[in-house]
């Protein structure tokens, strides 16, 4: 099957993409979520998220091991879709258990390619911009790239998503 990584801006249309391209794959879809509502704000998200997946998509809910929820369900027949990775990272990194940090983001760029389901994973694209102030922002943004690029050479497909277009990096996004 395939693997595309969908990155782009806040509010560039990439989830939206990301759940346009599962549905058109009509294979039955399991959508991870990895965000935490912490807050208001954060919770309105999760609704408008929330209330636009289809009724038969499966919902997973995981903050931490998601390698291990993708390999349960990115299999034959399947479509996993992630959102996001940025969010995910950002949980991990708030840990700040150094082992717990590689060995998951290890164990996310090792199952790529070994899956027998289609994989959509959505990601933040934060690095085109000024380098941020703050130690923690720096470590995240250094971080984020080193795994767009680690998941970007594995992928078949990546796309950059702007003003809602999408915008081919490598492969091809079905029509």
């Amino acid at each position: 099957m395939t693997t595309t990584l969908i990155l782009g801006g806040v509010k560039s249309g990439k989830s939206v993409l990301a759940e346009q391209v599962a549905h058109k794959s009509t294979l039955d879809v399991t959508y991870i979520a990895t965000a935490s509502g912490h807050d208001d704000e954060m919770q309105e998200r999760i609704h408008t998220h929330q209330q636009r997946r289809p009724e038969q998509w499966k919902t997973v809910e995981t903050s931490l091991l998601l390698a291990s929820a993708i390999q349960q369900y990115c299999v034959t027949g399947h479509c996993v879709l992630v959102d996001c990775l940025t969010l995910w990272l950002t949980n991990l990194l708030m840990q700040e258990n150094e082992t717990l940090l590689r060995r998951e983001v290890d164990a996310l760029v090792d199952c790529i390619e070994s899956l027998d389901g289609a994989l959509i994973m959505v990601s933040n694209e934060t690095n085109m911009g000024i380098t941020p102030l703050g130690e923690l922002t720096r470590r995240y943004c250094d971080e984020v790239g080193v795994l767009h690029q680690r998941i970007a050479h594995k992928c078949d497909n990546v796309v950059l998503t702007v003003a809602g277009l999408p915008h081919v990096l490598k492969g091809h996004l079905d029509d």
